[in-house]
């Protein structure tokens, strides 16, 4: 403060402390990402809960009635990673299709749970079409909006169709779908307080009283405790942790993470990976879906890479071995290293299928490629496989290091094809082989 004098260590005294990491308290140790203890759920035979790897979800945006077209969107987005994925389930033709959806999906290989969304009509559509109801792998309702003066019994009957079916529920609270009369209350008895909080507090108390009643009202008509999960979405970052943070200490339900309607392009990452990550690293959630706004016949799939790169940016999951780039700067004025550097990326990409699939543990796999002597050599040695080029000005060499250590100086016009050979000798000699699954 200003005027305050501070009784500051004598420099030696101050030196040995640093050296000693004597400054360093236990509090400061409380590792990293510590995930809040849950109950488990188990969608379609995939765990979601604190004693499961983070599940990375997506949604497809195609018109769920059109079979085949939605079908191809689970397959892309099962592809790219995501373990559920969700259609949405708002009419009789899309009710009708999803059973068609399903055996597609299966025909084609490829099995993912999916997950019907319900707004207004489900318990009208659930009970209409039992098929649809024994494909889905989870129902998500919105308590907000099953209907006005029989909230409460329509919310049952989809439960109730929920446990005849053995299925999983996901409690899915809005921002802007929030019950009304709920909130109408909330606010009345905040207006009679001595002292009244601010909306948007009661806002967020609205949201959690909504999700939380509506999880007890499910268990009492018949769905186990460990057949629930929880979300309950906004749109801002600061309002999302704050509601996030107050749900996981009231409750072991899993939770569902997602900034919704994030937005478009680097505004949408941006917001949801300044969301996600604040809850993610206290140990919040436990499946996460990033909502991006894709351009006009965008790729879908980009919003499971993102939530994938969250996840692994953070150490929590590993989806595909990190490359390691500098920007540049006025020592790298040559655009050699980052076409380089994109060209391992996309190798990686490209041989990502395979690799999974035959190279168990290659998505642990970290890669330097750096564009000079300043930071090159170091951080070469702490990836498995570092190439320093030459800068500006720098003695036209490359070396690569192989875990820590100098392996070979790459030189010439075949350095990018030579360090490629490397990098595939290096997964071959790694990673074992998968061992074939036997009938």
């Amino acid at each position: 403060m200003p005027g305050m004098s501070v009784k500051r260590l004598p420099k030696a005294a101050r030196l040995t402390q640093y050296l000693s990491f004597a400054h360093i308290t236990e509090e400061r140790c409380v590792p990293f990402g510590s995930r809040r203890r849950t109950v488990t759920t188990l969608v379609g035979g995939v765990p979601i809960g604190s004693s499961a790897p983070i599940v990375v979800q997506s949604m497809t945006n195609t018109d769920t009635a059109d079979a085949p077209a939605t079908a191809a969107q689970v397959i892309a987005l099962a592809s790219a990673g995501s373990q559920l994925v969700r259609v949405t389930v708002n009419n009789e033709e899309a009710a009708a299709a999803v059973p068609e959806i399903g055996h597609r999906v299966r025909d084609a290989g490829v099995e993912v749970p999916i997950v019907g969304d319900f707004h207004y009509n489900g318990h009208l559509l659930l009970a209409r079409y039992p098929d649809c109801a024994r494909e889905l792998a989870k129902y998500r309702i919105n308590p907000g909006n099953v209907g006005s003066k029989r909230r409460d019994e329509n919310f049952r009957t989809i439960v109730q169709i929920a446990v005849d079916n053995g299925k999983p529920v996901r409690i899915g609270v809005n921002w802007g779908s929030l019950d009304q009369d709920l909130l109408t209350q909330m606010m009345d008895d905040n207006a009679r307080r001595a002292e009244p909080v601010d909306a948007k507090t009661v806002y967020i108390e609205a949201m959690l009283a909504s999700a939380l009643r509506s999880a007890e009202l499910a268990e009492d008509a018949g769905l186990r405790h460990d057949q629930i999960i929880i979300s309950a979405k906004v749109s801002g970052v600061q309002d999302l942790v704050e509601v996030y943070r107050r749900l996981a200490a009231r409750s072991d339900y899993p939770l569902h993470l997602g900034l919704t309607e994030a937005g478009m392009g680097m505004k949408g990452v941006v917001a949801s990976t300044a969301g996600l990550s604040i809850l993610l690293a206290e140990g919040i959630g436990d499946t996460i879906r990033v909502s991006l706004t894709p351009k006009p016949n965008g790729d879908r799939t980009e919003e499971v890479l993102v939530a994938q790169q969250i996840l692994q940016s953070l150490g929590l999951r590993s989806f595909t071995p990190q490359v390691t780039a500098c920007p540049g700067c006025g020592r790298t004025t040559s655009t050699f290293f980052q076409h380089m550097a994109e060209d391992i990326q996309t190798y990686i990409r490209e041989q990502m299928p395979a690799w999974r699939d035959q190279r168990p543990g290659v998505e642990e796999l970290k890669v330097a490629v750096m564009g000079c002597v300043v930071n090159g050599p170091g951080e070469s040695k702490h990836a498995n496989i570092g190439i320093s080029l030459p800068g500006t000005f720098e003695e036209p060499k490359a070396p690569v290091y192989v875990d820590g250590k100098l392996m070979t100086t790459l030189r010439g016009d075949t350095i990018v094809p030579d360090f490629l050979k490397i990098l595939e000798e290096y997964v071959a000699t790694h990673y074992a082989p998968a061992t074939p699954v036997t009938a």
